[in-house]
């Protein structure tokens, strides 16, 4: 089987664009779809400002530009056509995703070509079924930020050939230079499973009126070493996000500590996301 050089990536937001960059950087040619013209120009603007800061601090082999010119901004999905590795960062919505992947089955034509998702929770059994090739289905699930974070973590679905599961995880350890944990398809995996329920415990704390978001959060880093607050750590998740795997997580499990405190939803009702819309728990 070939060595991975060519890289798509469906989606240019904050974790699209993180996805692009350490592929870029890692020296493969990445192809990043968008869903129109000001989207694609915006997810270029985030690409930039986060390659200049790299350059800027030293971290880059090379230039900014270099890593730029690897990575091209189109909006057409057949763009994807010649792609050995096509990862889906686009919103955590289900229906979404279906709809995508049927598509992406359609288009990228190598039969052996990795159809992978992003996604926090959402079961990777529900994409494969829907294409032509569930043996080639897989989750590579990065963390934010992508290019500090060293974890991704593998989710085969059932039908996912153990072929695709190596080839993935070559991969992400040998160019992309992460290390990689193996997770049941199971909503929210390892990371978010255990994660979530601790980030939801700290916002009912602060719905109940227990303590102030500045306590909690100064509790947790002081307290117990963590390096961010669960409640900040919330923000910079994004609280639509934080609500999205949360209710995937009690759809599979029904178990009270994953359902959402109704302080989230009525913040992601009002659009305070956190640091994205500049005001979660706190302002940006």
């Amino acid at each position: 089987m070939s060595e991975i050089q060519r890289v798509g990536v469906v989606g240019c937001g904050l974790m699209g664009a993180g996805i692009a960059e350490v592929n870029a950087r890692a020296g493969l040619d990445v192809v990043v779809v968008e869903s129109s013209a000001a989207a694609a120009d915006a997810g270029r603007s985030r690409l930039e400002a986060s390659l200049k800061r790299a350059e800027s601090k030293g971290k880059l082999t090379g230039t900014a530009d270099d890593v730029l010119a690897r990575i091209s901004l189109v909006t057409d999905l057949d763009a994807l056509a010649d792609r050995q590795v096509v990862v889906e960062a686009i919103v955590e919505d289900e229906d979404a995703k279906v709809a995508l992947f049927k598509r992406l089955d359609a288009i990228v034509a190598d039969p052996q070509a990795i159809l992978a998702s992003n996604t926090s929770s959402i079961p990777i059994m529900k994409l494969g079924v829907v294409t032509s090739r569930p043996t080639q289905v897989m989750g590579i699930h990065f963390f934010n930020p992508v290019p500090v974070l060293r974890l991704v973590e593998l989710v085969p679905s059932l039908l996912t050939a153990p072929e695709t599961t190596e080839r993935a995880r070559s991969y992400v350890e040998g160019p992309l230079g992460k290390s990689a944990i193996d997770c049941q398809d199971r909503a929210g995996f390892v990371v978010n499973a255990l994660l979530i329920p601790f980030v939801l415990s700290a916002i009912r704390m602060f719905e109940s009126g227990f303590a102030s978001a500045e306590d909690i959060d100064r509790g947790l880093v002081l307290g117990a070493a963590h390096p961010q607050g669960p409640l900040a750590l919330a923000d910079l998740i994004g609280l639509d996000t934080v609500k999205a795997v949360a209710e995937s997580l009690y759809e599979e499990f029904k178990e009270p500590l994953y359902a959402a405190p109704p302080l989230l939803a009525r913040m992601v009702d009002a659009g305070l996301l956190g640091r994205k819309s500049g005001r979660g728990f706190y302002r940006y």
